[in-house]
């Protein structure tokens, strides 16, 4: 058996033997000095090693122990996890309150949390975000047979610098461009801020001044008993027992009073619409969220059931703990605590926001109507003939009609007077009515008579192109050549212009609606009203068609106003699409009308110029509520932040995303591989729901000091192999390993909530409850102890105080930045966000504190100065 130097000193009748070796009761005992000799960090570790690796080499124990501490803070994070929900079971109960609503016989009931928001905070909550640096320290004192150690007391320091520096920097600078995050409740967060300035503060004085480097009973007591003093005050300030009163809150007053629906924008409406009391699924603000829904087609009942969900989520009030557990679910590739839209309605969303976005400029083509064509050219008068000297040419008559799907005819023309010459005329076409290359083909040819001969023809194509259109008509003229000797011998007749008249013999048909009447229901969403074509399908036509209001109104009970529909060639049907607005109430059957006018193309109006469309109340409209209703608390029970039995326990923890697997991403699943383990693990804990949760949170508080235990050796054996103090480790490692959950957390809560109080109020009382219960409590177990055995119990006050008393002044800087950041206009008057400058400023400040803290500590610690 192996027996340390200290063990010597305890043990009575204890003879020295050879070398390091000791007789105890006749029987040898070797020590721990010689069993361990020549291995490093050999003798470090409460439970650790599992197994013997002391003969490893130290680069592959090093990285080995590096891998096993990151890994069991996911472990923590996970049954941290599980933690946070026995204590939102536990602080969710809630008591009911009667007020007076319009109806008489029905009072208006809304449930009210019993635990106060600044109690909750500070204690049990405060608990499960601090709770492993907390039983860190507690285990640290036990484990070394309650003498003071260095990894705990710098791990609470060292998370309390990151929580205040880096986490606020980070909250600064997530806000957005141009938006603002303020503390709402200043007083809370003032008592807060002035308990972790005096927190560590008091350290200082109880390690430096009163008792140096020695905590006393009484100390360590009333470090300790200003925990519950800080609820006490923090819980005063909240229900406002001193100071001016509160202005009203009117956020609060929009969440419990009439719900007064109206028009939505479709990226805000989830998110600025209040449809549901105080984060609560009721019958009224179903109602109202389905009105809106209808609004945007393409949405399924499934998919408003998952808007629903959503809203809902977003209307209730969240806590630091909530955002906790949404960051340790995103690290861990967990069931998400907010909805997630499926790729496919997200497609949809943006489809629609592109059509809006293109309304809304007015993006509109409109096409100008035809001009009109000019008439025949003035030509003179008549010329005079003169047969006997000169060859005659003209048409054989003066004007001739032909149908328009006649394609190709031949016009004559005829020659007289002289017939013993060769001659020729140029023949054209010249527009009417008619165009070329649209009605005709042009033509422009010479036409060459020889001698004796005294008829010629020219082909005239016409094009057939199915539009109806009124007769039209062009002109075929006869003209002389330019050459001088070419018109020798020549002239034009009386008729060397020619009218050709195209006839039309399409039929664009009548148009009228196909039924006087149509009965639609009111949760039908379109009305759809067919128009139809008759009597002929020839080219294209319009006709207008509008509402007439009746005992319907449109913008009340429909949407009406006025339009065009174009009929294409051979189409014989189009339909009227009217939007129907569902109102959810019952009433009367309702009708308007719709009226057919100003046909274009040829069409007429046929005999059923009206229809008249009936709205009447939907049957169906309670099957439908109820359903919806059904979907959303089966949505908003997915996402729960604590589970309700141990079958949906170990399905979480069984499957990626809790299930979801269609919005996994692939970060999703290499997290949830990682995690796997520990998820399966930590699944056995009883759910919640059991004992109102405290069974929970009593096992689950077990398992995260166990693994607590394992990660101070993990820690403290690693930093022996890398040559890093234990005090070091603590403010860099061990604090960055359990304070990154929280920051993620405050992230989110930084951008998602109105106010700041969620992201940056809970950093200063967690801050507050790390020194009160973190150090405060094994203090106090230790110094009693020391008391009953008539000794000390000895806290060097070396790198601690040094470290302690850097931290607060730097403390001191940081809260009096952040409450210049609320006073001055410079900075937007407001805690986070703000002006882009100063904004930016700010964060790098804070960030650079920190750099300043952790790099001045370890200066200290490594001895390049003394304090």
């Amino acid at each position: 058996m192996a027996l340390g130097t200290d063990d010597v000193d305890v043990i009575p009748e204890v003879e020295r033997g050879l070398g390091n070796t000791y007789i105890i009761d006749n029987k040898t005992y070797v020590s721990r000095d010689e069993v361990y000799d020549g291995y490093k960090c050999a003798d470090r570790g409460m439970i650790l090693p599992f197994v013997s690796e002391y003969t490893w080499p130290i680069e592959v124990r090093a990285f080995l122990y590096l891998v096993g501490l990151l890994y069991c803070f996911l472990g923590v994070a996970i049954i941290a996890d599980i933690f946070m929900g026995a204590i939102e079971k536990i602080t969710s109960k809630t008591r009911k309150v009667y007020l007076t609503s319009e109806k008489e016989d029905e009072p208006e009931v809304i449930e009210v949390r019993i635990w106060s928001d600044a109690v909750a905070n500070l204690t049990l909550m405060a608990l499960g975000s601090s709770a492993p640096e907390i039983l860190l320290a507690i285990i640290e004192v036990i484990a070394n047979k309650f003498e003071a150690g260095a990894l705990g007391p710098g791990t609470i320091v060292g998370s309390a610098a990151f929580n205040l520096f880096v986490i606020s920097a980070v909250c600064v600078l997530s806000i957005p461009n141009g938006e603002s995050r303020r503390i709402k409740d200043i007083k809370v967060f003032a008592v807060t801020a002035v308990f972790s300035i005096v927190a560590y503060v008091w350290l200082l004085i109880i390690l430096k001044a009163v008792s140096p480097n020695e905590v006393e009973v009484w100390e360590a007591a009333v470090t300790f008993l200003m925990f519950p003093l800080l609820v006490l005050l923090a819980w005063l300030a909240e229900k406002n027992f001193c100071g001016v009163p509160n202005k009203t809150d009117t956020s609060k007053q929009i969440e419990l009073g009439n719900f007064q629906p109206g028009s939505s924008n479709p990226d805000k409406f989830l998110r600025d619409r209040q449809y549901f009391r105080d984060g609560r699924l009721d019958r009224d603000g179903l109602v109202a969220f389905i009105k809106e829904v209808k609004n945007y087609p393409g949405l399924t009942d499934e998919d408003a059931a998952i808007l629903a969900a959503s809203k809902l989520v977003e209307s209730q009030s969240h806590s630091r703990m909530w955002y906790r557990v949404g960051a340790v679910r995103n690290m861990t590739g967990g069931r998400k605590t907010q909805p997630q839209l499926s790729t496919k309605l997200k497609v949809r969303s943006k489809d629609r926001m592109k059509t809006l976005i293109m309304l809304e400029d007015g993006t509109n083509q409109v096409y100008n109507a035809m001009n009109e064509h000019p008439d025949a050219p003035t030509l003179g008068e008549v010329p005079q003939v003169k047969p006997h000297q000169n060859a005659v040419i003209d048409f054989h008559a003066a004007s001739c009609a032909v149908m328009e799907d006649i394609g190709k005819f031949k016009v004559a023309l005829c020659r007289s007077g002289r017939l013993d010459n060769r001659v020729s005329v140029r023949v054209e076409t010249i527009d009417g009515t008619a165009t070329e290359e649209q009605d005709y083909m042009p033509i422009n040819e010479v036409i060459t008579f020889e001698p004796e001969e005294s008829e010629k023809f020219v082909e005239v194509e016409i094009i057939n192109d199915n539009q109806w259109e009124p007769d039209e008509e062009f002109f075929l003229k006869i003209s002389l050549l330019m050459s001088a000797e070419e018109r020798e011998g020549v002239q034009l007749g009386r008729i060397s212009i020619m009218e050709i008249t195209i006839l039309n013999d399409d039929e664009p048909g009548i148009v009228m609606f196909q039924k006087r009447g149509f009965l639609v229901k009111e949760s039908i969403g379109n009305a759809v009203i067919p128009v139809v074509r008759k009597n002929g399908a020839d080219g294209e036509i319009t006709v207008k068609w509008r509402s007439i209001d009746k005992t319907a109104v449109s913008g009340k009970d429909y949407t009406g106003g006025e339009g065009v529909l174009t009929f294409k060639h051979t189409e014989i049907e189009q339909n009227i699409e009217i939007p129907i607005i569902d109102d959810m109430t019952p009433e009367k059957d309702e009708h308007f009308e719709i009226e057919l006018f100003e046909p274009t193309g040829g069409a007429k109006i046929g005999q059923i110029n009206r229809t008249a469309v009936t709205i009447t109340n939907d049957d169906d409209f309670n099957n439908v509520l109820n359903n919806m209703m059904q979907m959303t608390n089966a949505n908003i029970h997915a996402m729960q932040v604590h589970h309700e039995t141990y079958v949906s326990q170990i399905k979480d923890a069984l499957n990626v995303n809790g299930g979801d697997i269609e919005n996994a991403t692939a970060g999703d699943y290499v997290l949830h591989f990682l995690t796997f383990g520990w998820k399966i693990i930590f699944a056995l804990v009883p759910p919640p729901s059991l004992l109102g949760g405290w069974l929970c949170f009593i096992i689950s508080l077990v398992c995260i000091g166990l693994l607590t235990a394992i990660i101070g050796d993990l820690a403290s054996i690693f930093g022996c192999l890398v040559n890093l103090d234990d005090a070091i480790t603590a403010i860099t490692f061990v604090a960055l390993g359990t304070s990154l959950p929280d920051t993620f957390a405050s992230r989110a809560a930084a951008v998602q909530e109105k106010y700041a109080d969620n992201a940056i109020g809970n950093v200063t009382g967690s801050n507050s409850v790390n020194v009160f219960l973190g150090l405060g409590l094994p203090w106090f177990i230790a110094s009693v102890y020391h008391y009953a055995k008539g000794t000390k119990f000895k806290v060097a006050a070396g790198t601690l105080g040094f470290s302690v008393g850097l931290f607060s002044g730097l403390c001191i800087i940081t809260i009096a930045l952040l409450m210049a950041r609320r006073v001055f206009s410079v900075f937007g008057k407001t805690e986070l966000g703000g002006p882009t400058g100063p904004k930016i400023c700010s964060g790098i400040f804070m960030i650079m504190l920190w750099f300043i803290y952790v790099l001045v500590s370890a200066f200290q610690t490594t001895g390049y100065f003394d304090f």
